[in-house]
Protein backbone atom coordinates (compact mmCIF):
# COMPACT_ATOMS: atom_id res chain seq x y z
CA UNK A 1 0.00 0.00 0.00
CA UNK A 2 1.44 3.31 -0.62
CA UNK A 3 1.78 6.00 2.12
CA UNK A 4 0.51 9.53 1.85
CA UNK A 5 2.43 11.01 4.65
CA UNK A 6 5.10 12.77 2.30
CA UNK A 7 2.55 14.40 0.58
CA UNK A 8 0.67 15.52 3.22
CA UNK A 9 3.42 16.93 5.11
CA UNK A 10 4.46 18.82 1.45
CA UNK A 11 1.40 19.91 0.80
CA UNK A 12 1.27 23.02 3.03
CA UNK A 13 4.64 23.95 1.51
CA UNK A 14 3.15 23.79 -1.98
CA UNK A 15 -0.07 25.53 -1.28
CA UNK A 16 1.97 28.69 0.75
CA UNK A 17 4.22 28.70 -2.36
CA UNK A 18 1.71 28.52 -4.44
CA UNK A 19 0.26 31.48 -2.56
CA UNK A 20 3.13 33.81 -2.59
CA UNK A 21 3.86 33.42 -6.30
CA UNK A 22 -0.09 34.96 -7.00
CA UNK A 23 1.47 38.25 -5.41
CA UNK A 24 4.41 38.16 -8.12
CA UNK A 25 2.59 38.44 -11.46
CA UNK A 26 2.36 41.88 -12.60
CA UNK A 27 0.97 44.70 -10.80
CA UNK A 28 -2.33 45.93 -13.03
CA UNK A 29 -1.52 49.17 -14.46
CA UNK A 30 -4.07 51.70 -12.57
CA UNK A 31 -2.50 54.93 -13.93
CA UNK A 32 -4.76 57.43 -15.76
CA UNK A 33 -4.91 56.18 -19.80
CA UNK A 34 -2.46 53.00 -18.84
CA UNK A 35 0.14 54.52 -20.67
CA UNK A 36 2.68 51.70 -20.19
CA UNK A 37 -0.01 48.86 -20.99
CA UNK A 38 -1.06 50.23 -24.33
CA UNK A 39 2.57 50.79 -25.27
CA UNK A 40 3.86 47.37 -24.27
CA UNK A 41 0.85 45.53 -26.12
CA UNK A 42 1.35 47.43 -28.96
CA UNK A 43 5.17 47.08 -29.29
CA UNK A 44 4.54 43.32 -28.68
CA UNK A 45 2.03 43.30 -31.56
CA UNK A 46 4.79 45.24 -33.21
CA UNK A 47 7.89 42.22 -32.59
CA UNK A 48 5.16 39.79 -33.60
CA UNK A 49 4.31 41.04 -36.69
CA UNK A 50 8.26 42.15 -37.29
CA UNK A 51 9.86 38.43 -36.54
CA UNK A 52 8.07 36.39 -39.33
CA UNK A 53 9.17 38.69 -41.77
CA UNK A 54 13.14 38.55 -40.60
CA UNK A 55 12.44 34.93 -40.90
CA UNK A 56 11.45 34.78 -44.51
CA UNK A 57 14.14 37.99 -45.36
CA UNK A 58 16.74 35.71 -43.80
CA UNK A 59 15.63 32.38 -45.74
CA UNK A 60 14.99 30.14 -42.43
CA UNK A 61 11.20 30.23 -44.10
CA UNK A 62 10.35 30.19 -47.61
CA UNK A 63 9.53 33.49 -48.75
CA UNK A 64 5.93 34.26 -49.55
CA UNK A 65 5.05 37.72 -51.12
CA UNK A 66 1.08 38.39 -49.69
CA UNK A 67 2.23 37.61 -46.96
CA UNK A 68 5.26 39.28 -46.34
CA UNK A 69 3.82 42.82 -47.65
CA UNK A 70 0.67 42.21 -45.53
CA UNK A 71 3.44 42.24 -42.37
CA UNK A 72 4.71 44.82 -44.13
CA UNK A 73 1.80 46.97 -44.08
CA UNK A 74 0.60 46.23 -40.62
CA UNK A 75 3.87 46.90 -39.51
CA UNK A 76 3.85 50.15 -41.24
CA UNK A 77 0.29 51.10 -39.41
CA UNK A 78 2.19 49.80 -35.91
CA UNK A 79 4.53 52.29 -36.54
CA UNK A 80 3.44 55.55 -35.54
CA UNK A 81 1.29 54.25 -32.79
CA UNK A 82 2.70 53.49 -29.26
CA UNK A 83 4.30 57.36 -29.42
CA UNK A 84 1.78 58.58 -27.30
CA UNK A 85 2.17 55.97 -24.55
CA UNK A 86 4.89 57.90 -23.63
CA UNK A 87 3.75 60.71 -21.59
CA UNK A 88 6.04 62.20 -18.85
CA UNK A 89 5.60 60.13 -15.20
CA UNK A 90 4.95 56.60 -17.80
CA UNK A 91 8.46 55.46 -15.78
CA UNK A 92 6.59 53.05 -13.45
CA UNK A 93 7.23 48.56 -13.59
CA UNK A 94 7.10 47.46 -16.01
CA UNK A 95 8.36 49.68 -18.13
CA UNK A 96 11.49 49.76 -19.16
CA UNK A 97 12.09 52.97 -20.64
CA UNK A 98 14.94 55.12 -19.61
CA UNK A 99 14.78 58.50 -18.70
CA UNK A 100 16.95 59.59 -21.49
CA UNK A 101 12.95 59.12 -23.38
CA UNK A 102 11.91 62.55 -21.34
CA UNK A 103 15.30 63.87 -20.77
CA UNK A 104 16.14 63.90 -24.27
CA UNK A 105 12.81 64.83 -26.00
CA UNK A 106 14.32 65.91 -29.45
CA UNK A 107 17.40 62.18 -29.89
CA UNK A 108 13.60 60.43 -28.84
CA UNK A 109 11.77 61.72 -31.34
CA UNK A 110 14.90 61.40 -34.10
CA UNK A 111 14.88 57.88 -33.02
CA UNK A 112 10.81 57.61 -33.73
CA UNK A 113 10.99 59.11 -37.39
CA UNK A 114 14.21 57.24 -38.26
CA UNK A 115 11.73 54.22 -37.31
CA UNK A 116 9.03 55.10 -39.28
CA UNK A 117 10.98 56.26 -41.96
CA UNK A 118 12.98 52.76 -42.35
CA UNK A 119 9.32 50.84 -41.89
CA UNK A 120 7.78 53.02 -44.80
CA UNK A 121 10.41 52.16 -46.73
CA UNK A 122 10.51 48.52 -46.27
CA UNK A 123 6.77 48.38 -46.75
CA UNK A 124 7.26 50.21 -50.39
CA UNK A 125 10.23 47.81 -51.17
CA UNK A 126 7.91 45.08 -50.21
CA UNK A 127 4.87 45.99 -53.00
CA UNK A 128 8.31 44.65 -55.65
CA UNK A 129 8.34 41.12 -54.44
CA UNK A 130 12.05 41.95 -54.88
CA UNK A 131 14.11 39.54 -51.91
CA UNK A 132 17.69 41.44 -52.55
CA UNK A 133 15.76 44.86 -52.23
CA UNK A 134 14.07 43.86 -49.03
CA UNK A 135 16.67 42.02 -47.09
CA UNK A 136 18.89 45.52 -46.79
CA UNK A 137 15.08 47.48 -45.83
CA UNK A 138 14.44 44.91 -43.36
CA UNK A 139 18.10 45.34 -41.90
CA UNK A 140 17.70 48.99 -41.72
CA UNK A 141 14.36 48.80 -39.94
CA UNK A 142 16.30 46.50 -37.51
CA UNK A 143 19.27 48.48 -36.64
CA UNK A 144 16.70 51.84 -36.01
CA UNK A 145 15.13 49.42 -33.09
CA UNK A 146 18.46 48.33 -32.31
CA UNK A 147 19.76 52.08 -31.42
CA UNK A 148 16.71 53.58 -30.01
CA UNK A 149 16.50 50.47 -27.26
CA UNK A 150 20.37 51.36 -26.45
CA UNK A 151 19.65 54.54 -25.86
CA UNK A 152 16.23 54.80 -24.41
CA UNK A 153 15.59 50.75 -23.53
CA UNK A 154 16.71 49.67 -19.87
CA UNK A 155 17.27 45.97 -18.65
CA UNK A 156 14.01 44.19 -18.45
CA UNK A 157 12.22 44.22 -14.88
CA UNK A 158 11.93 41.33 -13.22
Amino acid sequence: MISLKPYLRAAPLLIGASLMLVGCGPKEDTHPGQPVTHRRALLQETLRTFEPMGIMARGKKPYVQQTFLADAVKLQTLSTQPWVYFPPGSTYAPSRAKPAVWQQPAQFKQAQTKYIDAVAQLAAVAKTGNLDAIRPAYEAVSESCASCHKAFRGPAVL
